[in-house]
């Protein structure tokens, strides 16, 4: 029997490039010399995409390809599929959840520690060869007097907000609806959630309606005390006015490990000392990578076998395989 044919429209992991060899004849888009062209040869075969963080799956690749059943996507975000266009087509779409969920959460927990302690600047004076002369000085902020808002409590919310509690940290939340599971105090308006904590976390995923969800109405509610912690989408932050208000000290500081136009990070925000920043390493683990490696293989062999994903996204819940 002929191995199924899909498509792998960028780079991934050499770990999952290998598992995706063994189980399939895999097309690599982004290596011929005219994509447009081989895309074209390619489509009639085609019926699952193979996709990294950073590959676009739209609504024009997810035409070109009239027989296509399935985009398994690497990453727990997915804004880079047009997941509602692709349940429109009846093709699910499917991520890579509670494998990263830890060490996300870790990381958030670091960055957190980081810019309220300043950890990251104490470590450049002491390389600058300062302590010698003068003890770093003591920081403004603490935990210890903090309470902390999650915007967006999903599975890595829910483990930042137990990693808060053992540190000792009252915990609120804003989401589009309460969540049954959790005793917090649920903020429906986020503007309010903000003027009654020290500490906003974001856990969002990108896209439309989150766009710029944390603006200058937030972060003026955040006010001078306030700290903003990214760990989800850099776009759900509006960059701009981070940076002004970080230079203003209408807030008092922020850690991010995502940005608006990921790798670029502006100027004017790498130059502020009240900012500690990541170059998106949540979930950036040999470990964590490999697993989620494995979500994107085990979710193509489940189509092939004919079995129901493993992590079907929001849009598109499986109700069985349709044929383009």
């Amino acid at each position: 029997m002929s191995r199924p044919e899909i498509l792998m429209p960028g780079r991934m992991s050499d770990s999952v490039e290998r598992a995706l060899d063994a189980q399939f004849t895999v097309h690599r888009l982004h290596l011929r010399d005219d994509p447009a062209a081989a895309l074209q040869a390619l489509a009639p075969h085609i019926r699952a995409v193979a996709a990294g963080g950073h590959a676009k799956v739209d609504a024009a690749l997810i035409d070109a390809l009239p027989h296509l059943e399935i985009v398994a996507n690497f990453g727990v975000g997915y804004d880079n599929v047009d997941a509602r266009y692709a349940a429109e087509k009846g093709v699910i779409v499917t991520n890579t959840p509670d494998v990263l969920t830890e060490e996300v959460a870790d990381t958030a927990l670091g960055l957190i520690l980081m810019t309220v302690r300043e950890f990251s600047a104490a470590e450049r004076y002491l390389r600058a060869g300062k302590w010698p002369s003068a003890s770093y000085p003591l920081t403004k902020a603490t935990l210890r007097d903090r309470v902390a808002g999650i915007v967006g409590l999903g599975r890595i919310g829910k483990a930042i907000a137990r990693r808060l509690e053992a540190f000792g940290v009252p915990v609120v939340y804003h989401n589009r609806r309460p969540q049954d599971d959790v005793s917090y105090r649920y903020y429906g308006d986020l503007v309010e959630m903000a003027r009654h904590v020290d500490m906003l976390i974001s856990v969002l995923p990108g896209g439309a309606s989150t766009d710029k969800l944390i603006n200058r109405a937030v972060l003026d509610a955040l006010g001078p005390r306030g700290i903003v912690i990214n760990i989800g989408r850099g776009t759900v932050v509006d960059e701009a006015e981070l940076i002004a208000a970080l230079t203003e000290k209408r807030i008092h500081a922020a850690g991010l490990d995502v940005f608006e136009k990921e790798p670029q990070v502006p100027a004017q925000l790498m130059a502020l000392e009240n900012a500690v920043l990541l170059p998106h390493v949540g979930s950036a683990s040999e470990h964590t990578r490999d697993a989620m490696g494995q979500r994107v293989v085990d979710n193509l062999l489940a189509w092939k076998d004919g079995r129901p994903p493993i992590s079907p996204v929001t849009e598109t819940p499986f109700s069985g395989w349709h044929k383009r």
